[in-house]
């Protein structure tokens, strides 16, 4: 029997399910993955990975030789098991096709993810600094949320290709196989995605603090050039009477000295490539 209703909708299901078990269903306490005696039952909360702005929606899957339940509240997910459920007759090829439904889109989700970064990466030169850590941020929680989900599944298919309760057939138990090789893929590529935005965030930092080191080096050599500068300021400020006060080119010669040690000092900085 196969059936697909909301948590309010629980109740119906007493004939069918033990009633300790209904309750933690009702309650939602449910494990990612419990082997009973003669049904399995998993939890996984869903996420809309082409919706970074929407909350989770837990699905809560009981699944046994007789029957098949799907309880979920998200009427996206509701609309695709029914759908399924009407192709294939069996509760193993319901359940393989529903999560090879669920995963369907999500390599090519995860590629055009790679681009962007990729992008991100290439116009780092071009792109002003808020914009660039803005999507540094965005990136790496996005890869966040993607890897809290398929740690889930990856978690769920691991117990199911065990089948400690022997309810999936050895034909359809590679199918399953199949799934969980899938997720360990999908997550790894995750975890790939996430090193490249730690690289792409160490280039942006490289390039903040070559920018930075820029700029003191600026500051160095002004300071460097104005340090004679300062010399002559200090000595013609001694309250001490000298010859040149009374000589009628002693302000212009004061000027010229200044002009020529900057000029010189220049010189040597641009021979010896100090900027």
């Amino acid at each position: 029997m196969h059936k697909i209703i909301s948590l309010s909708q629980v109740k119906e299901l007493e004939q069918y399910i033990d009633e300790a078990i209904l309750g933690r269903i009702e309650a939602q306490q449910v494990e990612r993955f419990e082997s009973l005696e003669n049904a399995s039952l998993l939890s996984f909360d869903w996420y809309d990975i082409f919706n970074q702005k929407a909350e989770p929606s837990q699905i809560i899957i009981y699944f046994s030789q007789e029957n098949l339940f799907f309880i979920c509240e998200e009427e996206k997910l509701l609309k695709k098991v029914q759908t399924i459920v009407k192709e294939f007759p069996s509760n193993e090829k319901i359940l393989f096709s529903f999560f090879a439904e669920l995963m369907k889109p999500d390599m090519d989700y995860l590629e055009g993810l790679e681009e962007q970064i990729a992008d991100m990466e290439n116009n780092l030169l071009l792109n002003s600094k808020t914009e660039c850590a803005h999507g540094i941020v965005l990136f790496r929680k996005e890869l966040i949320r993607l890897k809290k989900y398929y740690e889930q599944l990856n978690s769920i298919f691991e117990d199911i290709t065990e089948n400690e309760n022997n309810l999936i057939s050895q034909e359809h138990l590679r199918f399953f196989t199949v799934l969980d090789n899938r997720v360990d893929r999908l997550f790894s590529t995750v975890l790939n995605l996430r090193d490249f935005v730690t690289q792409v965030r160490e280039a942006y930092q490289a390039q903040i603090d070559i920018e930075q080191n820029r700029l003191m080096k600026v500051f160095t050599v002004i300071t460097s050039i104005f340090m004679p500068l300062t010399l002559i300021v200090g000595w013609y400020g001694m309250n001490l009477k000298m010859p040149e006060f009374s000589w009628d080119f002693g302000y212009p010669f004061v000027i010229g000295l200044s002009v020529i040690v900057c000029i010189f000092c220049t010189i040597i900085f641009k021979k010896n490539k100090w900027f």
